[in-house]
């Protein structure tokens, strides 16, 4: 018995990682005969006797699962019945960015552990590829909606709305900045408002547990005020090292009274969050007196305008401590930081000559 005990606890032959499928239906004789036939076990009675033994032969779950290089028959036993959620194999990823959303249908290769491009589309505006609505019928396919930090709650209705694998109708929008930008899995016929549903909790739990490690040197009093400058933050930088740094500009500014002055708010009070506004804002924009226009208006906006992500939230109740009141972008991605009106006009000439000779 301890040698059998030890063999099935032992590092397995597998020479090479493989993509397990298991058939909905399907019992753990016919796995056995699988992991015997792809040289995963050394033993396909040694496997189902351990199996039995460890009291798992019925908990078998269907799915794809990802088996590595010389994993042990218990290590195998373990992933085919802790849970049904696949590890490998096809996913189906529909992204929910700021400007679009697409679709990526992809497949992990084993050997590599890496995911491989099959076909990328943009729903709105192609044809359905065949091998997209090839994979969504079958069970084993892996499907997630995934929302990028600083989308808005009507960009993020629009597109669950043209998931054609989702079910019901959406009456109306969430407010802005309450669902948080992560990935969900789904699967055919789930409810979209179901799916709005989980998107909500998320961010309710994520406020919580910000909100109660908040620093008390901020100027933000209410978990709504919290959204609101969260969302600026987000939609002022991409960059995460930055979103500290940014947060204490604002922050800086609202401690002395100045206007935010920060031009994703005043876009927000034009587009009301129903897409990019696609060019550049007109002088005329940022002088008309919106609520979201912070060069017209001193303090935070009335509303959130975007859903900011977790790195947001934390840098709106804990910034850097720094002395800066300006930013501009740097031609880097990332923007350069200035405390005095003479070295925030030195960088904005150094960007305006990065800009035109990227037009040029």
């Amino acid at each position: 018995m301890t040698l059998l005990k030890s063999q099935y606890y032992s590092p397995g032959p597998l020479v090479q990682a493989i993509c397990l499928k298991v058939d909905a239906g399907s019992s753990m004789s016919k796995v056995a005969v699988q992991l015997g036939e792809v040289g995963a076990v050394s033993s396909k009675r040694l496997f189902h006797i351990g199996v039995d033994y460890t009291g798992k032969a019925g908990d078998l779950k269907a799915g794809n699962f990802l088996i590595s290089e010389g994993a042990s028959m218990a290590q195998i036993a373990d992933q085919i019945t802790t849970n049904g959620r696949n590890t490998c194999g096809t996913e189906v990823i529909y992204r929910v960015g700021v400007t679009s959303t697409t679709v990526l249908v992809r497949e992990l290769d084993p050997t590599t552990n890496s995911y491989v491009e099959v076909v990328r589309f943009n729903p709105a505006e192609d044809a359905i590829p065949e091998v997209y609505s090839r994979v969504i019928v079958l069970d084993d396919t892996r499907m997630r909606v995934a929302l990028a930090e600083g989308t808005t709650s009507w960009q993020i209705v629009k597109a669950l709305k043209s998931i054609n694998i989702l079910d019901g109708d959406i009456l109306e929008v969430p407010l802005e900045g309450s669902l948080a930008p992560d990935s969900y899995e789904i699967k055919t016929g789930d409810m979209r408002f179901d799916v709005l549903s989980k998107m909500a909790v998320a961010q309710d739990l994520r406020l919580s547990e910000v909100w109660a490690r908040r620093d008390e040197n901020t100027p933000v009093k209410t978990i709504g005020e919290l959204l609101i400058l969260a969302s600026i933050i987000e939609k002022e930088t991409g960059v995460s090292d930055e979103r500290f740094q940014v947060a204490s500009v604002f922050v800086n500014r609202l401690n002395k009274g100045m206007p935010l002055q920060t031009d994703p708010t005043v876009i927000y009070g034009i587009t009301m969050g129903k897409g990019p506004l696609g060019r550049g804002l007109r002088k005329s924009e940022l002088r008309r007196d919106t609520p979201w226009n912070t060069y017209v208006n001193r303090g935070l906006p009335p509303t959130p305008i975007a859903n900011p992500g977790l790195a947001s939230l934390q840098a709106a109740l804990a910034p850097m401590d720094t002395d800066y009141i300006f930013f501009v972008a740097d031609g880097t991605g990332g923007h350069a930081f200035a405390v005095t009106l003479k070295e925030h006009n030195q960088n904005v000439v150094a960007w305006r000559k990065i800009e035109a000779e990227r037009n040029r």
